[in-house]
């Protein structure tokens, strides 16, 4: 497996874990819904600082590039996922699915424009920088957190 392909397959369950979310809220089941929204937040979450914390540092080391462009951008996208988060969690302990449905909107367009770049662009760039370490790092990658 890549680091793009394991990546990538971790987008997908973070997906999937929103559609759960919201196919209890949708059901006027806050409490399920609470509890399926804080696994989503939290892996969603960890796959954040999978990338800040490890993969980012280990491609600006060896990117011509440093620091500046796509991982950049990607943090600063991820700062706005994690503002959108605390939205959520206030509708939810509002019981105002209304609003957490277009909060939830919004966090799904953004994540997929997110999700986009990364997969076609970042992951790609770093497998073409680091992938003579890639069995290493996808190793570390499934080991994340636990």
């Amino acid at each position: 497996m890549t680091i793009k392909d394991f990546m990538t397959h971790h987008h997908r369950g973070c997906d999937h874990l929103l559609t759960l979310v919201e196919d209890a809220i949708e059901k006027k089941d806050f409490v399920s819904g609470a509890q399926k929204y804080r696994d989503f937040a939290d892996e969603t979450l960890k796959h954040f600082a999978m990338e800040e914390d490890y993969l980012f540092p280990l491609f600006e080391a060896v990117s011509p590039m440093g620091g500046c462009g796509p991982t950049q951008v990607m943090r600063m996208e991820h700062e706005q996922v994690r503002m959108l988060f605390e939205k959520m969690q206030e509708a939810l302990e509002q019981k105002d699915s209304d609003r957490f449905f277009g909060l939830s909107e919004s966090l799904m367009l953004l994540l997929q424009q997110h999700n986009a770049k990364e997969e076609q662009m970042l992951y790609t760039m770093m497998q073409n920088f680091l992938g003579d370490k890639n069995d290493e790092i996808v190793a570390r990658l499934m080991s994340y957190g636990a």
